[in-house]
C-alpha cells in the first residue's frame, strides 16, 4: 500500500526549513489557509517585520498594522504571543534540536495558537525528525483512508497501528502520503 505510493510518487524530496522563530511564525500564518493566500500574507509580514524577522521586530508592529497585512485578530495574537515567549526565554530555538520530541511539543504548545499539529510540522520540517506521525493532519488521515481502503477517516489509534511498520521513518511515510494526494486533486 505505501510501497505503491512510493513507486508512483518517486524519489523522496522533502524540503526543510531552518529551526528558528520565523519558521514557526510562518506555520502560524499558514494554518487553515490556502498556500497561495498564506504566501501573500506571510510575504507582507516578512517585508514589514524584517529582514530578519525577530521577536522584537514583530512586537514593534502594532496589532492593527498586522491585521492590515491580512492576518486575523487571532493569528496576530498568536504570533505576538510566540514573540513574547521567545523574547522572554520560554521558547529558546537553539535548545529545541537537543530536546526529545515530546519536550519540543510541550514547549511549543505553551504558546497560544500552537497546537500539537503545528509542533509536529516543526519537528518534521524544521528539526528534521525522522519518526513523527502527525495523527491530527487531515491530509495524512485522508491519504491513509484511501491507501488502505478504509470506509472512514482513521482514528489516531488506527493510524498508529498502520504506521507501526514504518518506524523509525514515519516522517518519510507522511511525506509520501501527502504527495499521494496531489495527483488525486488534479483529476
Amino acid at each position: 500500500m505505501l510501497s505503491a505510493i512510493i513507486d508512483r510518487v518517486g524519489e523522496y524530496r522533502i524540503q526543510f526549513r531552518e529551526p528558528e522563530f520565523e519558521t514557526l511564525v510562518r506555520s502560524i500564518v499558514y494554518q487553515q489557509l490556502s498556500g497561495r493566500v498564506a504566501s501573500v500574507i506571510f510575504g507582507r509580514l516578512q517585508a514589514a517585520a524584517g529582514p530578519p524577522m525577530t521577536p522584537a521586530s514583530i512586537l514593534k508592529l502594532r496589532p492593527a498594522r498586522m491585521r492590515k497585512l491580512g492576518l486575523s485578530t487571532q493569528k496576530t495574537a498568536y504570533i505576538r504571543d510566540l514573540a513574547r515567549h521567545t523574547r522572554d526565554g520560554r521558547v529558546v530555538f537553539e535548545e529545541l534540536p537537543g530536546l526529545p520530541d515530546e519536550a519540543v511539543i510541550d514547549r511549543l504548545t505553551l504558546v497560544k495558537g500552537i497546537g500539537v499539529w503545528t509542533a509536529h510540522m516543526f519537528l518534521i520540517f524544521a528539526l528534521q525528525r525522522p519518526d513523527i506521525l502527525p495523527t491530527g493532519d487531515l491530509g495524512i488521515r485522508n491519504a491513509m483512508r484511501k491507501a488502505y481502503g478504509m470506509a472512514g477517516l482513521p482514528t489516531p489509534a488506527e493510524m498508529e497501528t498502520i504506521a507501526a511498520g514504518w518506524r523509525p521513518f514515519c516522517s518519510v511515510a507522511s511525506w509520501y502520503l501527502w504527495r499521494s494526494l496531489e495527483g488525486a486533486a488534479e483529476l
